[in-house]
């Protein structure tokens, strides 16, 4: 399958961090102007290639190092509202039809905003983005999942900040940051809250623990989907003879159709997996688990949705048909209200791939 198709195609995003996706020259720029003097390098193929480098150290504690230079950057509103409406531009270019992109508001009151002033920020730059992309005749629909980081003590507080702005574009709840030591029952209220509220929550789970951070995120926190989850083949054997034997958890995941939001290139660059070609997404897809495809952080891991499908190609000889299958699997999953799930699915997906096949059946040599 060619790259041009994927980029054609329409794609579903459910896991990627706004801090993790800028601009390489939108850094570089943003650092002149709050006069932020760390970067490495001022030139922006450079700082691309530093980023790339930085986060393929086979550990997560290493991976997540270069977010410091792209938090720092995001310490003003009109930083977050660029980076936010570039997001969403830069997705729907690519092809990205829904996408739900997560941020810690946290990590940007270091300057002096309220968390109120950044989720403003952050609203206006997603409307702000889906304009121009609609203008640009490549519409997308952008939401908003609300971090809280694990490591830290504002759960609580962040929680409720995701329940105030579920109107404004915001879909979720999420934990994020190191998963060794932080198991996500310290936050406990937090999920109560969210739960209380009727609202949605997924779970960085499963990148670098392992089974006890996925049955906790399921058992104690009632996540809806897991972030990674990649370590739920620990809970898989597959014999010489290829007969494959479940664990109680694997099959807890499956039968309850838990999504998945995996991410290929970040869980081989974090060291969760050895490459692509030993990432168990296609195990996980032939056993029909819910797998999701994504990006997680395409300036640090340098991806974007149509790279991640095209690596799935050439490690595994995905087509059309499995492209879509993972697609509606992620509008599936999505925390859109259901009438909107279905639009996409029957307005856009669906159409959109009907008409990718069709043209691969014209171009395609005819049999004598």
């Amino acid at each position: 399958m060619l790259l041009a198709t994927i980029r054609q195609a329409p794609k579903v995003l459910l896991h990627d961090h706004l801090d993790g996706g800028l601009r390489p020259m939108t850094v570089i720029e943003l650092a002149r102007e709050v006069g932020y003097r760390e970067l490495p390098t001022a030139d922006p193929t450079d700082l691309e290639r530093w980023f790339r480098h930085g986060a393929d150290r086979k550990s997560l504690e290493l991976y997540l190092d270069g977010f410091r230079h792209t938090v720092a950057v995001l310490q003003t509103a009109d930083a977050i509202e660029r980076v936010a409406s570039e997001c969403a531009e830069d997705l729907a270019a690519d092809g990205v039809v829904y996408a739900e992109v997560r941020y810690a508001p946290e990590l940007s009151t270091q300057g002096g905003l309220s968390l109120d002033e950044v989720m403003a920020a952050w609203m206006a730059g997603y409307r702000r983005g889906m304009d121009a992309a609609a203008v640009a005749g490549r519409p997308i629909v952008i939401r908003a999942i609300v971090t809280a980081m694990r490591q830290f003590a504002r759960s609580v507080e962040i929680a409720e900040l995701s329940v105030k702005y579920r109107d404004e574009g915001v879909v979720g709840f999420d934990i994020a940051g190191p998963e060794a030591g932080f198991p996500p029952s310290r936050h406990l209220d937090a999920f109560q809250l969210i739960h209380r509220a009727n609202f949605h929550v997924t779970i960085h789970a499963g990148e670098a623990f392992g089974l006890p951070s996925i049955w906790e995120a399921l058992q104690w926190c009632g996540a809806e989907r897991l972030g990674h989850g990649v370590r739920i083949v620990d809970d898989i054997t597959v014999a010489p003879d290829g007969h494959i034997t479940m664990g109680r958890l694997a099959s807890y995941v499956r039968d309850r159709r838990v999504p998945l939001e995996m991410c290929p290139t970040s869980n081989v660059h974090s060291g969760a997996v050895a490459s692509i070609a030993d990432h168990p997404i296609d195990l996980l897809r032939r056993l029909r688990f819910r797998v999701t495809v994504n990006t997680d952080n395409r300036l640090m891991s340098g991806v974007t949705m149509s790279s991640e499908f095209a690596a799935l190609t050439e490690a595994f000889g995905f087509g059309l048909d499995e492209m879509q299958w993972l697609t509606l699997n992620a509008m599936k999953s999505s925390f859109a209200p259901f009438d909107q799930r279905l639009r996409l699915i029957n307005g856009v997906i669906k159409p959109g791939y009907e008409r990718l096949m069709a043209e691969a059946m014209a171009a395609a040599p005819t049999l004598v």
